[in-house]
Parts: structure tokens; sequence; C-alpha cells
């Protein structure tokens, strides 16, 4: 098991690349300024001991030690220990509405992205909390187990968008259904679901689910994106909106937020419910959810000790840097005359 320490750094990978284009660019300059002045044959003639093979191996040797210290600025970290750790916490289960309609843009900068924003805030404010999570449309898919690898949850969280779920419709039931074989079986006090959706619900079932849930000790909090009023639904080609959905007749879809559907699930099992338009409100909502939630001891297997690997990369930009900085720009004429073969 690895970990970067220093993930702040990564953009620093920019740099010798910036750097790799701006020499390609400037040899691609002076061949042409050569090709003005005289013909490659003379040049060859006033210096023909020139590589033209050492210069680019050079760059090269550069390119991978500046590759090399960014890399030891981020310090990855190896595990070295798996040991057995006891937490106490909630189970916490996050089902993400990715329905065509929360592509509409009521609120900035849509109710998909203002949902990863939440969910992606409300993470970093775990501690000891084991988090899944849950995507849904038509139908119900498990995007991430109940886990306490916050990394890993924030990089699948990163992966949700409206194309992931190929039956579209919204069904709540469904989500609430699959949310139920997330949480362990005996253990009825530390069960929480989240629901983050505009509240359009196109199919049955949805509060019969959720009375099973809260038959088993589920609380389900709901949180709504959207505007009464509504907004349309966006169709876009590379960022760029092409048009809007339109019925058979060919009017306008405009979808609203449905805050009386999602009232109705959260109080069928005694939860709560917020409008999701401000992020730092629905933080607050989610947060003191879970303090009420009583926390229970469970055990996870979690690398403890982490080794730094920084030095390992520092060595391999020395080593690419020096010998860079030993290899001639001219041919090595010494090799030439060494005959294996006689």
């Amino acid at each position: 098991m690895f970990e970067l320490e220093n993930t702040q750094y990564t953009y620093l990978f920019l740099l010798p690349i910036v750097v790799w284009v701006s020499y390609l660019l400037y040899t691609r300059w002076r061949k042409k300024k050569q090709a003005e002045i005289a013909d490659a044959q003379l040049y060859h003639s006033i210096n023909p001991n020139r590589s033209n093979r050492k210069p680019v191996i050079k760059q090269l040797f550069k390119f991978l030690g500046m590759v090399s210290l960014v890399i030891a600025l981020i310090n990855p970290k190896v595990g070295t220990r798996l040991e057995t750790i006891t937490r106490k916490g909630v189970d916490v289960v996050f089902a993400i509405d990715v329905s065509k309609s929360m592509l509409a843009e009521d609120i900035a900068p849509s109710r998909i992205e203002k949902a990863k924003q939440i969910l992606s805030k409300a993470i970093d404010e775990l501690v000891n909390d084991r988090v899944g999570i849950i995507v849904y449309a038509g139908k119900a898919y498990a995007q991430l187990p109940l886990t306490t690898d916050y990394t890993s949850a924030k990089m699948f969280l990163r992966s949700i968008n409206t194309d992931m779920v190929p039956t579209q419709g919204t069904d709540i039931g469904n989500a609430v259904e699959m949310a139920l074989d997330y949480f362990e079986s005996g253990t009825k006090q530390n069960r929480v679901l989240f629901i983050i959706s505009d509240g359009e619900n196109h199919e049955e079932g949805a509060l019969e689910a959720c009375e099973i849930a809260s038959e088993n000790g589920i609380i389900i909090n709901a949180v709504g994106l959207g505007t009464i009023q509504g907004a349309p639904m966006p169709i876009k080609r590379n960022g760029i909106v092409k048009g809007y959905k339109k019925d058979a007749e060919g009017n306008i879809v405009v979808t609203k937020m449905d805050p009386e559907m999602l009232q109705q699930i959260a109080l069928s099992t005694n939860g709560r419910f917020i409008d999701g338009a401000r992020t730092n409100e629905t933080i607050e909502f989610i947060k003191e959810a879970l303090l009420k939630m009583e926390k229970v001891e469970s055990e996870t297997e979690l690398f403890t000790d982490y080794e730094d690997q920084f030095q390992w990369f520092l060595g391999l930009a020395f080593f690419f840097f020096l010998v860079d900085f030993v290899t001639p720009n001219r041919k090595t004429l010494w090799l030439r005359k060494i005959k294996l073969f006689g």
C-alpha cells in the first residue's frame, strides 16, 4: 500500500513538460535559421565532431531529472505494516441521483456538480466513520462499499456523472434497497443514509423501501438540489450547450425539485430534510446528523507504518543531472577506436 504525502505539488509535473516542449520548439527554430544561412553539409564540414543525438540525450536526462525531483517533492510513501485497528464510528452511505435531471443548472454550477461538492466536503469531515457511495437513476449501482479509505472515496466521487447509469429514470426506492445490503446485520444503532437528489421519483415503492429501512434501524436524511421553479436539462457536447431536452411534442422539459417527496422519505425513518443550495449549511446538517448517531466499534485492517521514498527519487534526480553534466555535446571519438571483433 502506498500514499502520496504532498499531492498539492502534482501541478509541478507541468514544468518538465514545458521545458521539453520549449526545447523542441527552440531546436526547430535553430535548424530553420541554420538552413537559411548554409546547408547541412557545410555545417558538418565546419564541425565534423558535433553530435546530433547527444543534445537530445542530454535534454532527456534533464527531463527525467526534473520529473524525479517533482516525485521526491510529492514524497510517495509505502506501507510496511498491516494492523487491525479498532474504530468507533458510524456507517454512513450516500446515495447520489445521477439521472439526467441532475444536469439542470438552476443551482450553480449544476445539480450533479453541487452534489459532488457537498459529498467531497462531507467526506473531509468524517473521522473513524465508514463511508459508502451508491449512484442511481432508473436503477441503483454500488459505487463504493463501506470503507474508511477516504482517499479512495474521493477518487470514486470524481468519476461520478450522469452517463454512468444506462437505465434512465429515477428510482429512489431501489437506492434505498441497495443501502440495506451495505449495512451489517445485527447492528442497528449506527446506520445512516443520505439521499442527495432533486426529489423527482419516477418509480413506485420508495416509501415502502423506506419503511423496511426504518425497521432495520436505518435513518434516512435527504438533501434536495434544485429549485421549485425548475430549469431545463441541457444537452452538452464538449462542455458546450447544444440544446435542451424536449418531450414528444417538442416542448422543452423543465425539471423541478420535489421537496415534498424528499421530506416524506426522511420523515418515514425519523430523518430530516434540507435544501442543499447552500453548501456550508448542508455540511453542518450532515455533521449534526452524524453526531446524533451512536458510535459503534468496528475492526479495520490498515497499513499503520509508512516509510518515505523521496530519497530514492532525489538520488535518481542527482544521477540524471550528473550524467547530463558529464555527457559532452561532441561525438565520443574514443569509442569508435575500440574494435571488439578485430
